[in-house]
């Protein structure tokens, strides 16, 4: 058996984890080493030499005690001027630790099918509505495709609704219809091998659906859908559009499918069951966009997920 040192453990290569909890610990032991991190990343290269916004030139800079206990700032050697290195971040004006908020970020980027407010706050110590506000800040801010190029190349495109089926009484078909149009929809895009954008739209049914596949997806883009008559208008709106006959019991045709896009919303579905039970329409579209971040981020060879996050953490 080879010799192991207990006291220094180390990732097996055999792992699937892009970063383990030893190496976060070692990482970021405590706030100064998350504040050194967002210093360097931000506006210090050596850690020590900054732009000075007031000199107009490259100058030292020394970290000094604040009276408040929510970290440091940068003071210019020269002139005095300081620098929050916190401004214009999600941490900006959070009284909870920042090693806090690098912990929370590493749980949700080391997960594959999402962490609940109230798990979070049991591992950070926190009361819910901290751990709430947390999660909440960082799927809008940091998980968020708004600044995105459109989707290109081959792309499926399909609908579906994260709430299951009605419970209760046995509906009419007609009832049944009318109870799955009330619930929330979610429109889903997936570029094949490439990444996957969600939106939550009002309706499966009329012109609303057609205006997020244009708004979402380059018009030079081959799309591939089912026969949902709410595709028709695409035509001729993209390079090509096929249409896979699934009412005639047809799922795939050579290349033609949607099966990128369908396995995706069962991995969706399956995570949002079993992580949040239930998730209201007002915040359904943060949550989307969270699972939409982490497969995109797998494709990012070299780079772990919770580097990425930290990393458009530090980005103003």
């Amino acid at each position: 058996m080879a010799q192991v040192d207990r006291d220094n453990p180390i990732r097996a290569k055999s792992s699937n984890s892009d970063e383990s909890l030893m190496e976060f610990m070692k990482r970021f032991p405590d706030d100064d080493a998350c504040m050194e991190f967002l210093w360097r990343e931000r506006f210090s290269d050596d850690g020590v030499h900054a732009h000075c916004p007031h000199c107009g030139e490259v100058r030292p800079f020394k970290a000094y005690s604040t009276k408040q206990s929510r970290g440091k700032s940068r003071t210019c050697t020269r002139c005095g001027t300081h620098m929050s290195v916190l401004a214009g971040t999600i941490f900006e004006g959070s009284s909870t630790s920042l090693h806090l908020w690098f912990y929370a970020m590493y749980l949700m980027a080391s997960t594959r099918c999402g962490i609940s407010a109230k798990q979070l706050e049991r591992e950070l110590g926190v009361n819910y509505r901290t751990a709430w506000r947390m999660m909440n800040r960082i799927r809008n801010e940091l998980m968020d495709d708004k600044a995105d190029e459109p989707l290109s190349g081959d792309v499926e495109i399909d609908e579906t609704s994260v709430r299951g089926k009605p419970r209760g009484p046995k509906m009419t078909r007609w009832e049944a219809a009318a109870w799955r149009e009330r619930q929330p929809k979610v429109l889903g895009m997936v570029e094949r091998g490439g990444r996957v954008r969600l939106r939550v739209i009002a309706s499966r049914r009329g012109p609303g659906l057609s205006r997020e596949v244009v708004a979402n997806v380059d018009p030079t883009a081959l799309i591939f859908t089912d026969d949902w008559q709410a595709y028709k208008p695409l035509r001729g709106q993209f390079l090509d559009h096929r249409v896979i006959n699934h009412s005639a019991g047809v799922y795939v045709d050579g290349d033609v499918h949607t099966n990128t896009i369908e396995g995706f919303f069962g991995n969706l579905k399956t995570g949002m069951r079993g992580a949040y039970k239930h998730v209201s329409r007002e915040w359904l579209q943060s949550y989307l966009d969270e699972y939409a971040w982490r497969y995109n981020e797998r494709h990012q060879n070299g780079r772990s997920m919770f580097k990425a996050l930290i990393n458009r953490a530090a980005q103003p």
